[in-house]
């Protein structure tokens, strides 16, 4: 059978009140436990008694049950009541509240008894009890506690009680169930009398009371942050501020209130936190020292009374102590140009403060000099940036850094010149980055007993200048250094490790990286160089270096035909070149250029190459063409050497090795075959002449080539040159040789009709001297038509002179210039 809850419930209500069941049967029976609040998990014992005037078992044998809620328990008859009494024992009594009920079973099993089982825990003892006064109106004494981990189950009741033993008064109050705090009125606490305060807690199955604290109300007062009224210097104190403050509360400021000061420097350095200050002239006033010199500072403050709560912290107000000279040494790092051996060597020397260095001060720089004590004679740069670059000569051995401001001067630092050496302490150098303000690089050091320490330098490669560079400072015994900086990424950097030793500087290691690197901004253009069956080599240009975001890994080229038959190769990343092998004549192929850092990889633009099929022909005919054609350039220089040395050089007769009988018609004719008809018709010489110029206008001396005159003086001696008619020539004493004008016409032309030809010498050795004399002749001349006409041919012309020519059978008209030779040569004999 199975019982609702509904019907225990009315069950229980009917056993309680007498009344009948619903078939008038009165209520017989009666259930005891030992006890009806249990602690859970624990067990519990009932038993069930009927009535012998109980119509249910009169006159018969009675079976009792037992159920708990829903659940039928086991039991046992009692002795000596002859069935009419049972007992049931629960083991483990699970539920916080559960029925019991005893039933007799006829027809069906009618309740005869029953109760009501609740199960949970005894109260806890309250713990962390703590009390807090808030001063702000109205003024309460608040008091919380913790009521432990475990839930009772059970309705538990919390009191918070007081006492003050000085007034002998005690207080309870009572607090509502499920809060675990309560608030005391102004009106029951005094602000500086103690008090005993503690929590009690009761529920059916016990009671706990908590440690009782001692207060005094106003030394557990949280107190509103105070206000900074000002943060001055202290006058000739360094590193002194001294700051006022005031307090909302001012009545409880005396000897047993505290504060705290927090000095945050404006630079990035640590907090400061002063736990109590110098006191002032009052309680609200106080002075902070031991600061940093002429550094600006946000102060804020809190307060307490005794061992109260701290207050918030206040605004913050900002004050800059007073300035004085700076103090520590400085680290330096010097790189010289050049050996001692010459003079003078270049240094740059860089510098930056040391763990102990403070600048103390605004406007700093820094004086470099050759002396301890910096002056004017000995200086060699003066510079707020923290390098400079100087000239040194040998004898130097060290120079003096120091740091100035408008307080005074820091003590030198000494730094010692220390030379270029050709050898090195170290192998190996290996950069990676460590996050995004710092990398990590490391070497291999090798044995070498003057090893001072390592120097890692780095600067990025993008910058010429030398104000980007950095450097730190190893110890001799280290293989490695977190370097940190603000690295920019994508972009190179230089990074050198060097040794230095006791009296030199080794030889660096130098790598290239960066501190996160992703795919390059660019893509190359691939072009083709050389193309030959079955072969195409294509190359490409470097990546600037701003442009590559990374370290170079790999170039690879991608080509395919029609078909997509995919094809890669890998490039050399010196060469940039790659040659594409096992290509088909007539396909069409395609390729791109992929380029990739350890960041990434960019692909390229896509080109487009086919092969036509070879012609063994259109290669051999050209190289045949052009050996023809060198072979007859040969044979023509070789057999027409004198006809290209005429066209190409001016053909100057030699005078002293020739006669004026070589210019005649017929060797003219003589020195050009018939079948040359490339050259140009016979040339006649009809007329010889010498100018001499000295003073004339460069307009006369042009028109003077283009006709004779009565001046005009020639002979044909035996040098032309060399004749002594030629009006004011020297002989071998002249420094000047005179003009030639030499007049060609060919045969039915006059020497006019083709204008003069001349050559002008500017020599100024003679073809030949002589000192013979002789008077000169005029005679006449013929022209091609067989008209006489009178010129005057190195000589002067006389009609009285003798006719020899036709005694000698010679037509002396016809060769005026033989008739000279012949004349000359009788005057001679």
């Amino acid at each position: 059978m199975i019982f609702t809850w509904e019907s225990v419930i009315v069950m229980l209500v009917v056993l309680v009140s007498g009344v009948t069941n619903e078939d008038d049967i009165p209520l017989c029976g009666r259930v005891r436990v030992s006890r009806s609040v249990v602690v859970l998990g624990s067990p519990v014992m009932a038993n069930c008694v009927i009535r012998d005037d109980c119509p249910l078992v009169r006159g018969r044998t009675v079976q009792i049950e037992w159920h708990l809620n829903d659940q039928h328990l086991p039991s046992k008859p009692s002795a000596n009541y002859n069935g009419r009494n049972s007992t049931v024992i629960v083991q483990s009594f699970n539920e916080t509240r559960a029925f019991l009920t005893c039933c007799v079973q006829n027809v069906s099993c009618q309740i005869v008894g029953g109760m009501e089982i609740r199960a949970g825990y005894p109260p806890e003892v309250p713990e962390s009890l703590s009390c807090q006064t808030n001063l702000t109106s109205p003024s309460t004494l608040t008091c919380q506690w913790d009521p432990g981990k475990w839930e009772s189950h059970l309705l538990t009741e919390y009191s918070l009680h007081t006492e003050m033993r000085k007034f002998n008064k005690h207080k309870s109050y009572a607090v509502p169930a499920g809060v675990h705090h309560y608030a005391i009125p102004r009106s029951d606490f005094s602000w500086y009398q103690e008090m005993k305060i503690y929590v009690k807690v009761v529920n059916e199955l016990g009671e706990a009371t908590s440690l009782p604290i001692i207060v005094e109300p106003l030394s557990v007062a949280k107190f509103d942050p105070p206000t900074i009224l000002k943060v001055e210097v202290v006058p000739k104190k360094y590193g002194c501020l001294y700051l006022k403050w005031t307090l909302s509360q001012t009545w409880v400021l005396d000897s047993n209130f505290n504060m705290e000061v927090r000095l945050v420097p404006a630079e990035s350095s640590p907090p400061i936190l002063m736990r109590g200050c110098m006191k002032g002239r009052s309680v609200d006033q106080c002075e902070v020292c031991n600061l940093l010199h002429w550094t600006r500072y946000d102060a804020q403050i809190r307060v307490r009374y005794k061992q109260s709560p701290w207050s918030e912290w206040s605004t913050s107000q900002s004050g800059v102590t007073l300035e004085k000279a700076p103090t520590g040494q400085l680290d330096s790092w010097m790189k010289v140009s050049g050996d001692s051996m010459h003079k003078p060597f270049i240094v740059d020397l860089f510098w930056k403060p040391s763990k102990q260095f403070r600048t103390n001060g605004q406007n700093v720089s820094y004086i470099v000099s050759r002396q301890k004590q910096p002056g004017g004679k000995g200086q060699l740069c003066s510079t707020t940036e923290s390098y400079c670059t100087f000239q040194l000569h040998p004898r130097v051995q060290n120079v003096f850094l120091s740091a100035v401001n408008a307080a005074g001067k820091s003590r030198p630092t000494e730094v010692r010149i220390l030379f270029p050496q050709a050898r090195t302490a170290l192998s190996n150098v290996t950069v990676r980055p460590h996050d995004d303000k710092s990398m990590l690089v490391q070497w291999t050091s090798l044995a070498s007993s003057d090893l001072s320490d390592y120097v890692v330098e780095w600067k990025p490669l993008l910058d010429e200048g030398l104000a980007s560079l950095r450097f730190a400072v190893a110890d001799r015994n280290q293989s490695g250094l977190l370097i940190t900086g603000s690295f920019e990424p994508y972009k190179p950097y230089g990074i050198s490790v060097y040794p230095r030793f006791k009296n030199g500087m080794g030889r660096p290691q130098t790598v290239n990286a960066y501190s996160s690197q992703k795919e390059p901004s660019i893509v190359p253009k691939l072009r083709i160089t050389t193309s030959w069956q079955p072969h195409v080599e294509l190359i490409w240009d470097e990546i600037q270096l701003e442009q590559r975001n990374g370290i170079i890994r790999n170039y690879k080229v991608f080509y395919w035909d029609k078909q997509d038959n995919i094809k890669v190769v890998d490039a050399d990343l010196e060469s940039r070149s790659v040659i594409l092998t096992g290509l088909s004549p007539s396909s069409q192929y395609e390729a791109f250029l992929m380029v990739s850092t350890y960041g990434g990889s960019r692909n390229g633009s896509i080109i487009h190459f086919k092969f036509e099929p070879f012609d063994g022909v259109l290669v051999v005919m050209p190289v045949l063409l052009f050996i023809v054609l060198s072979l007859s350039i040969c044979t023509v220089v070789i057999f027409k050497q004198k006809r290209i040395k005429v066209h190409c050089w001016a053909a100057v007769p030699d005078p002293a090795n020739s006669s004026i009988k070589k210019w005649t018609s017929e060797t003219c004719q003589d020195i050009h075959p018939v079948w040359d008809f490339q050259e140009p018709n016979p040339i006649y010489l009809s007329h010889l002449s010498f100018l001499e110029l000295p003073n004339m206008p460069d307009k006369k001396k042009d028109d003077s080539w283009l006709h004779t005159s009565e001046d005009d003086t020639s002979d044909l001696g035996e040098s032309i040159l060399g004749s002594p008619f030629v009006p004011g020539y020297s002989g071998t004493n002249s420094d000047t040789v005179p003009y030639a004008t030499v007049i060609f016409s060919g045969p039915g032309t006059s020497p006019t009709a083709q204008g003069p030809h001349y050559l002008r010498s500017d020599s100024t050795q003679p073809l030949l001297d002589t000192e013979e004399t002789f008077s000169p002749h005029c005679y006449q001349n013929m022209t091609a038509d067989g008209i006489s006409s009178e010129q005057c041919f190195f000589g002067w012309y006389h009609n009285d002179e003798p006719q020899e020519e036709a005694d000698m059978g010679v037509f002396w008209d016809d060769f005026p210039f033989l008739r000279a030779l012949a004349m000359n040569e009788s005057q001679t004999d």
